[in-house]
């Protein structure tokens, strides 16, 4: 029996958690709602914890297969006979894409495996200003 130790973050607070070999999923190709006119008003201040923001993340074109291949990479750890095993899922933030991938592993992962924690290491930091904005300073 293996032991999945889960955790999101957010790559602009600088503190990445530590582990030996994790399994890294980058969540930054996928919709940011602080970058979408069209949802910042409504999901920004939300986290990835909220069914909307959950969704709105989870609709982006190539999530169903970022999720697919990080299952598959965890559960060849699982079948390798790895005793712990360390998910690092980050954004920029840490509050919204990380946090709704994590949250759909973790679920996933609960379906088979008894001892899955998770932890959302930057969830309740401020928000960031965008990469997007930095890159263009608007």
């Amino acid at each position: 029996m293996s032991s999945i130790r889960i955790v999101s973050y957010g790559t602009g607070h600088h503190d990445k958690p530590a582990a030996y070999s994790p399994v890294v999923i980058d969540t930054t190709t996928l919709h940011n709602p602080p970058d979408d006119p069209a949802v910042r008003a409504t999901l920004t201040q939300l986290t990835g914890l909220h069914p909307d923001v959950a969704a709105y993340v989870l609709a982006t074109p190539g999530a169903d297969k970022l999720i697919a291949t990080a299952l598959r990479r965890i559960e060849h750890r699982i079948a390798t006979g790895y005793r712990v095993i360390h998910v690092h899922v980050h954004c920029y933030g840490g509050r919204h894409r990380s946090v709704a991938i994590a949250e759909h592993l973790a679920a996933d992962l609960r379906l088979t495996e008894d001892d899955v924690r998770i932890t959302h290491r930057h969830i309740a930091r401020p928000i960031l200003r965008s990469r997007l904005h930095n890159l263009t300073g608007h």
